[in-house]
């Protein structure tokens, strides 16, 4: 989808006139007046890149401010590893603009409903994905557990009240296992829990994009369990503090507007935005592409009603962490700027938001040879291992290879799914969990190794 410009009116230059004590509105700037911006985000979650890093490193948001005239604007950019010290900058009115994950944003918005300069609402989505996929569990590569039942008793590294702690107590629950007295939650931040895995202080690590992906393409870890399974949506969104947004709202639809180039960056050149990505973030591509890439996060700016229904139904993730103030998601959810950022598009947000469809969906399976920059995408896992085995033959390296799981639909890595044979079928499956489940439906199939399904293969 390629987009137009957007139109401003010169209404909407004119509206930003208050200098506000916080900071980030109006300051002085040699001979005139800056209005200044002050953009909270996570370099290494995934499916905010779309309102953080890729739009940072192709300076959509400089351009489409810079285009405005008539006034100055100034962009600061704030990287953080989690959405809680956002949420924390926001309430204290020195973030504008942040990104984060479903849960961060529950917490964001009860924290901030008690002061009206701090106020947020969400304003648009980054990436989502219809049942849940990009917060995983893993254990360590040498692991005995199996299951999410496995870890019952365990030390458990979270960033508590992130995504991907949301979806630990979420699994936990759902398998009968309280998630306060049943295991021992440890809440630390990525890449404390990632050492804490590595060293074995703890069991297992539950974490959002990109950060599963990232320890088992290392062989840190092996994943336990695929958010998936819940078959609850997740995502990641943009706030925005009211108070901001009405001073300058010129501001805000300049961001959405850049966001809207960034989601069609990433739709267009899907590659090299996974590069840019990992350039900017220090993220080896291969992950950033996982994820990024066709079948992966849908990159949809749009507040579905599925995904605004699957947010309250998260809201009494709020009470069980702790004294959180109540949430009215009907009133958090405004959807009135990202409207008009379409209407200045030419395009009809309605078609849009009723539009499920990932816009960059996925194939059977894709490979990554070293020294492309582009990947070859084949039908089906069976295909893949075809195309992986002939390059071998031809001496070729494979830098990557992508499949979806056979049962939930899941985009993994080839290397590190687990293969089951059935008949001249060969099934890919992110969990052990999900490869029982098959093998106990289907007494035909076979449990194999990657290098077993692609040396057997026939081509």
């Amino acid at each position: 989808m390629k987009y137009r410009p957007a139109r401003l009116t010169g209404a909407a230059i004119a509206a930003a006139l208050a200098l506000t004590a916080s900071g980030c509105s109006l300051q002085s700037s040699g001979g005139g007046d800056t209005v200044k911006v002050v953009i909270g985000y996570q370099s290494k979650t995934i499916n905010t890149v779309t309102a953080g890093t890729l739009l940072k490193a192709k300076g959509f948001l400089e351009q489409r401010l810079n285009a405005l005239g008539g006034k100055k604007y100034q962009v600061e950019w704030q990287d953080y590893d989690t959405g809680a010290p956002i949420t924390a900058q926001m309430v204290a009115e020195k973030i504008d603009i942040g990104s984060m994950g479903d849960y961060p944003l529950l917490i964001n918005g009860s924290r901030t409903q008690a002061n009206e300069r701090a106020k947020t609402e969400l304003v648009s989505i980054t990436g989502y994905h219809p049942k849940g996929a990009l917060n995983m569990v893993v254990v360590a590569p040498d692991s005995t557990a199996r299951s999410i039942n496995d870890l019952a008793g365990q030390k458990i590294s979270a960033s508590v009240g992130s995504a991907g702690h949301g979806t630990l107590v979420q699994a936990l629950t759902r398998a009968g296992i309280d998630p306060k007295s049943g295991v021992e939650v440890l809440n630390q931040q990525p890449q404390i829990g990632s050492s804490a895995l590595e060293s074995g202080q703890v069991a297992a690590l539950s974490q959002f994009v990109a950060w599963p992906g990232l320890l088992v393409f290392q062989n840190k870890a092996k994943l336990l369990y695929d958010g998936a399974e819940l078959n609850v949506p997740t995502f990641h969104g943009v706030v925005a503090r009211r108070d901001y947004a009405k001073q300058h709202p010129e501001v805000l639809d300049a961001f959405l507007q850049a966001q809207l180039d960034a989601t069609d960056f990433i739709h267009q050149h899907p590659v090299a935005a996974a590069q840019t990505v990992a350039d900017n973030a220090g993220l080896a591509p291969e992950v950033v592409y996982l994820y990024n890439g066709p079948g992966g996060t849908s990159f949809d700016a749009t507040l579905k009603p599925t995904l605004v229904s699957a947010f309250k139904g998260d809201v009494p993730y709020l009470k069980s962490i702790g004294d959180f103030a109540d949430l009215d998601i009907d009133t958090f959810v405004d959807p009135t700027a990202l409207r008009q950022a379409y209407r200045e598009r030419g395009l009809n947000y309605d078609a849009e938001v009723a539009n499920t469809a990932n816009p960059l969906p996925g194939a059977g399976g894709e490979l990554w040879l070293s020294g492309q920059d582009t990947t070859v995408s084949v039908a089906d896992p069976t295909a893949l291992l075809r195309a992986v085995k002939q390059a071998r033959a031809q001496g070729k390296t494979v830098r990557a290879a992508y499949v979806p799981d056979a049962e939930l639909g899941t985009r993994w890595f080839a290397d590190k799914s687990l293969w089951v044979r059935d008949g001249e079928n060969y099934l890919p499956f992110t969990t052990a969990a999900a490869a029982q489940r098959y093998l106990a439906q289907h007494p035909s199939g076979v449990s194999i190794t990657y290098d077993q399904a692609v040396s057997e293969v026939r081509v």
